[in-house]
Order: C-alpha cells, then structure tokens, then sequence
C-alpha cells in the first residue's frame, strides 16, 4: 500500500515537471528562434516479489512477479531541428537561417568564448562590431583578405567588425574612358553659331576632384557629313579654367586634344596683308596705319589681350579677329599668319574631325579614317607634383548618329563607356557608407555614396552532429557538450549543403499552441489521477488503523 502513496507522488513530481516545460514553452511563443521542448516519461524500477519460473515435464513456468514504483521523467528533448516560421521586419540585419541539409547556428562570443545562436536579430554597436540586438555578443565570421579585397579568408573565426574607419569610405576612382552618343541634327543653328553645340562631362581624378571638360561641336560641310570637336575648357570645382592656365603657361593646345589646322579668313573691307609673316612678323595694314600681330598685348591701362592687331598709331589701337576678320569661335588660336593671298588670314585652330556617313547617317570615323576613340591627354594638366592624380581619357564617339530630327540635336557626353550594365572607366568621386546589405552566403557588403560595393566580411556558420546535444543556457544560445560534438573554432560557409541566409527576416518560435494546449490537458489529468491515486491511498490507511477499534 504504501508503494501506491509513493508511485502517486512520483506521478505528481513527473507531471508538475512536464508542466514546467509546457509552461516554458507556452511563455517563448514569441521569443524570436525559440525552440521548444518535450518531456519523454519512463518508468522506475521494479520490485520483484516471485522470481520467473522454468517449465517442467509435469508443469508449465511461471512469470516474474513484479511491482512498479512509479514514473519519472525520461528525458527532455528540444526539438532544434525544427524550424519555426519566417517573420518579416525589413531590416537588413536581421536574418534567417534556411537550412537544407543540417542546423545552422550563428556563431557568437560572449566575451570568454564562442556559443552558438539561431537568432539572428543583429545591430552595429558603438565600435562598429556586428552584434546580438539582444545579448550584445559579437557575432563572427571570416575577414577580407588584404592582399586581395575581393576575397574571404577562412581561417579562425573573429568579430566582425564592420564599421571600422578604412570601411566608412570608399577611394575614388580616376576616370579614364568617356563617351558621346545621341543625334546631331546639321540643321540645329547651334552648329553654326559662335560656340558651336557645347556639350560637357564631368570627370574624377584619383583624388577624388572633379572637373569639367566642355567641348563644342562645329558643322563644316552638313552635305559631306563633316563636323569638328574641340575642346574649349576644363574647368575645376573652383571654376578655375585649368586649360587656359596650362597654355597661357606655355603648354601646346594640341598636346591635350586635338590636331592643328590651318583655314582662311577673308580679312575685312579696307585691310590687306602689307608683310607675309607670321607671329609678331605679320603685318596688316588699312593704307594709313600698319597693325602688327600680337598673342597677347596688354595696353597702358593694364588691360590684356589675345591674339590682337595693334596699331602703330598714337593711340596704338587694337584690332581683334573679329574685327579684322570676322573670327569669333571661342576655339583656341594656335597661330595666325598670311592666307592664300593678301586678302585672308590663316588662323590656325585645334580640333579633331567628326565625319557621318551620308547614306546611313552613322559614325565613319573620328580624327582620322579608321578610329572612332580619340584621347584627351588631360595628365598633362596642373602642377607637376600633381600630374599623376589626373588620367588620360578616351573618348568614344562611336554611338553619335547624324539625323534629321527637326532641327533639334540630342547628343550628350557622359563619363565611362558602356559595358553591360555598367559604366566602365567613368571614375568615382569619395564615397561614404550609405548602407549595409548581406546576401544569401553571408557575406556583408557596404554601398557608398560614390556607386562602389566593397566586400566587408563574412558570417561564419557552426554545424554539429548532433544538434539537440547542444545545452541550452539562455539568452537564445547554446554551448557544446560531451554528445553535441565539438567546434573546430573555424566555422563552415553556409551554402556548404544548399543552406542560406535571408535578410530582412527572423526566424519565430517552433512551439505549436494547439500541441501545447493538447499536452496541458493531458498533463492536467494525469496530474489529477496520481493526486486520487494518493488520496485512495490515504483512505486505504486509514481504514487499516480504525482496525484496532
């Protein structure tokens, strides 16, 4: 009898055990990767009153006779390897583990050594370290390689620590390539003005300083498809005109863009060459005052000149281009000598050439026959000490297309040239971290400012042989043991077996209410029946003591 009151209490303490898990697992129903646990009973030993019995030839065997002493609780299993359901935040730093083949668990260190989580809720904290949003463990992975930046090396894992200064910009780029494309219409009156159509880029050099190159497109001969390019400045963010610092220093036009060539101008009603010269040796006169060229003459009142007649007249009068000749482009003027005969000048400019094909209206060549890229020599610019932060540029005019479109052109220049879905060559200015992202492999990438996306690490993934003999210690992380097998301190990529990582998403508890409700009921009762077991029991007693009256 007094088994019975016993086996009923073991009852008692087995089935308030399972309610505890039940319990606990009911209150984790929200806790982000929570993995719930179920109690497995067993029976406890069993006193044997009658040994068995072996048959003989004149009577059968008997059976043990045997009493049970209860029930106590066999074991407590989490289900680990179960994945709970998908909660979406659209934060890019929380992420999910999908796992194909094995568990996956995020690795993270506490400080004094590496546990193991699946909840991957993660923030940056204050020295730029990938984080626990919930504990603050620094969650791990593998480094950039720093002779390669484009590679991971996965050795031993170490804290990801991805705001770390060299990580919060990205270096500039130096443009080296540029293009032109669109249509160029003869009859737009931009071709025949003055400053000719003016179309211009932006450029970088490797130090990350823009400048501006400005070209202006000419017709020559719209029936022939002739048109010239030259290029009229390349100003800086100052609005400095680096260009004209570097001719007026006594730098060659010709040496940056272009190619020299000599065209005559008829010289003005009243004016004639007296002297066939060039430079300061030409002379052009009105048959009263000789004007002797200059290319630059600054007058009594400090004002200056470019390429000027001046007159040997009291007032030593000064005659532009325009005036004498009627030359008004912003182009450049290389040299200006004697035409073809009295009446002309010959002013040489610096351009390239653009020729169309007249039937199909496309591109035949640009500078000479047989190319269609020409080269800005723009290192050449600036200080000495700063010639190699500004690169050569080429200059692709393949993509211009001569139409008829109204009278209405719509080319445009643009640094880089095109190459699938990316510029190449276009340069980039410093760029500063704009965001973070990581892809299904776990690797971080952080977007600039300036276009780039730098490889900045990569989160490492622990697997074990068995996953549910890992010890659960709280705080959503668990530790090895004697029978989960151990960590090799180096972690595996988690797209190993098929595996991966989806941002923007959490992983939820796995505890299913219906289950759990099922289970309290059930618990209830058995709760119940071992407390009448206890109770009979009691009563069972007590009618053995009132024996005596």
């Amino acid at each position: 009898m007094m088994r019975s009151l016993f086996s009923g209490v073991a009852g008692l303490k087995t089935h308030q055990t399972k309610m505890d898990v039940i319990g606990n697992n009911i209150a984790n129903v929200n806790t982000v990767a929570f993995k719930s646990s179920a109690t497995t009973f067993s029976d406890i030993m069993y006193q044997t009153t009658q040994q068995a019995s072996s048959a003989t030839e004149n009577r059968g065997g008997t059976n043990a006779k045997q009493i049970g002493l209860g029930v106590t609780n066999g074991a407590t299993k989490v289900s680990i390897t179960s994945a709970g359901a998908a909660q979406s935040t659209g934060d890019a730093l929380d992420i999910r583990l999908t796992d194909a083949n094995s568990t996956n668990f995020f690795i993270v260190s506490n400080g004094s050594e590496n546990v193991f989580t699946r909840a991957g809720s993660f923030y940056i904290d204050g020295n730029g370290n990938l984080a626990m949003t919930t504990t603050g463990y620094l969650v791990m992975g593998w480094q950039v390689d720093p002779n390669d930046p484009a590679n991971i090396l996965k050795d031993t894992v170490s804290a990801l620590r991805i705001m770390k200064t060299e990580n919060l910009t990205s270096a500039p780029e130096a443009t080296t390539m540029a293009n032109f494309s669109g249509v160029i219409d003869k009859n737009d009156s931009q071709f025949n003005s003055t400053n000719g159509y003016v179309r211009s880029f932006t450029f970088y050099d490797s130090l990350g300083y823009s400048y501006t190159a400005k070209f202006a497109i000419k017709l020559e001969d719209g029936t022939d498809g002739k048109y010239t390019v030259e290029l009229t400045s390349i100003t800086d963010s100052n609005n400095q005109d680096i260009l004209a610092k570097y001719i007026s220093g006594g730098g060659n036009y010709s040496d940056i863009f272009g190619t020299q060539t000599a065209k005559d101008y008829s010289l003005a009603d009243g004016y004639t060459v007296s002297n066939q010269g060039t430079g300061t040796s030409l002379i052009i006169t009105d048959g009263t005052t000789d004007y002797t060229y200059n290319e630059t003459y600054t007058d009594a009142s400090g004002v200056t000149y470019n390429n000027v007649f001046v007159g040997n007249d009291a007032n030593s009068t000064v005659l532009t281009l325009a005036a004498v000749c009627g030359y008004q482009s912003s182009t450049p003027v290389n040299a200006v000598a004697a035409g073809t005969d009295n009446s002309k000048l010959a002013i040489t400019t610096t351009s390239y050439a653009l020729k169309f094909d007249t039937q199909e209206g496309t591109l035949t060549y640009a500078g000479t026959p047989g190319q269609t890229q020409l080269t800005m020599n723009s290192s050449l610019l600036g200080p000495s000490d700063e010639k190699a932060a500004i690169s050569n540029i080429t200059i692709d005019f393949s993509q211009l297309l001569n139409y008829d479109n109204g009278g209405t052109s719509t080319a445009v220049a643009n640094r880089g040239i095109p190459d699938g879905s990316s510029m190449k060559g276009e340069g980039k200015k410093l760029g500063t971290m704009t965001g973070l992202s990581v892809n299904g492999n776990g690797k971080i990438y952080g977007s600039y400012s300036n276009g780039n996306t730098v490889l900045l690490g990569q989160i490492a993934v622990a697997q074990f042989a068995n996953a549910s003999g890992l010890e659960e210690m709280g705080d959503n992380c668990y530790k090895t043991t004697l029978n989960s097998g151990e960590f090799d301190g180096i972690g595996i990529e988690i797209s190993a077996d098929g595996s991966s990582m989806n941002t923007g998403q959490l992983e939820m508890a796995n505890v299913d209410l219906s289950s759990e409700f099922t289970d309290m009921i059930t618990t209830q009762r058995g709760f119940q029946a071992n407390s009448r077991i206890i109770t009979v029991s009691d009563t069972m007693l007590e009618e053995l003591i009132n024996l005596k009256r």
